[in-house]
């Protein structure tokens, strides 16, 4: 077997097996035996500055030989490569057995699969990767829930696509950039607001800076401040989640308390560094 990219074919034996990246997250959550998920982080092998440096983007920048790499050192701990997607921080969602057949790559921001073997995967730099399966262990789905896509309906779509109740579901939430990091303006606060009123305990106004505050634009640690700014918000993309998914009566909802802004040396963030890479956080039901 080999790997292709568009610049360069890799044998599929150019690398050595090895074990599980102790530095990637294996979800905890009560998910059925059938159910197997994955998140990286950027420890791996092969991106260089400022991709170091297990990059899976092939839409970042990156050298693409070093991102078909990456992508095969991950491919070992995966029953079959992942369906991955061109995301547009949409709501599209689509069975991953029809992306794999597809000639190009699919325009969507979720994925679900009710075939053993078949990997749902999206890519994140400080967006939220939401895993969901059913407590039966039939159908699992990948979404990525930026705020865009988080606002516009991205995990209702899912929900729906699943074909589950949502009393009937688990959701795991992964790394994206965490309550004290992310500086949205009025906009983003309206736009959920006039969504649902109780998103606002999600948002709150950005303090005077304190030594160790980070937010800003990109994420970098900010200079002291006079005044708090007017219109200027924090919020907790992980709190949004965990409303709108409760309203779909999904009640077990885990995961969290990460930042990858805060956390350099485990994740990518756009935010903090403008040109980097992605994680891919990844779901599948398997045939055991």
């Amino acid at each position: 077997m080999t790997w292709a990219s568009s610049d360069a074919t890799i044998p599929a034996d150019a690398f050595e097996p090895c074990p599980l990246n102790p530095t990637w997250i294996v979800p905890d959550w009560p998910a059925p035996a059938s159910v197997r998920s994955l998140i990286t982080t950027r420890q791996g092998v092969v991106s260089g500055h400022p991709f170091k440096s297990l990059n899976v983007g092939d839409h970042v920048g990156d050298d693409p030989l070093a991102v078909v790499r990456n992508r095969q050192q991950l491919d070992q701990y995966l029953p079959a490569p992942p369906c991955w997607l061109q995301q547009v921080h949409g709501t599209t969602v689509i069975d991953a057995v029809a992306a794999r057949r597809s000639a190009d790559v699919v325009v969507a921001d979720g994925a679900f699969a009710r075939d053993p073997g078949v990997v749902c995967a999206v890519m994140t730099a400080d967006c939220l990767p939401v895993l969901l399966c059913d407590r039966a262990g039939a159908v699992v789905a990948a979404a990525h829930a930026g705020w865009r896509g988080l606002q516009a309906g991205i995990l209702e779509r899912t929900v729906a696509v699943m074909g589950v109740p949502g009393r009937s579901l688990i959701a795991y939430l992964g790394p994206a950039i965490g309550p004290l990091a992310f500086e949205v303006g009025n906009e983003v606060r309206t736009a959920f607001l006039d969504a649902d009123r109780e998103a606002a305990a999600a948002f709150r106004s950005v303090p005077i800076s304190e030594p160790g505050f980070v937010g800003g634009d990109r994420g970098v640690e900010n200079p002291p401040r006079a005044a708090a700014p007017v219109g200027r918000w924090l919020a907790d993309i992980y709190l949004l989640a965990r409303q709108r998914l409760c309203r779909l009566g999904v009640e077990a909802i885990y995961g969290g308390g990460y930042c990858t802004v805060v956390q350099e040396a485990s994740f990518f963030s756009y935010r903090r560094d403008g040109v980097t890479g992605r994680m891919a956080s990844l779901i599948w039901l398997s045939a055991d």
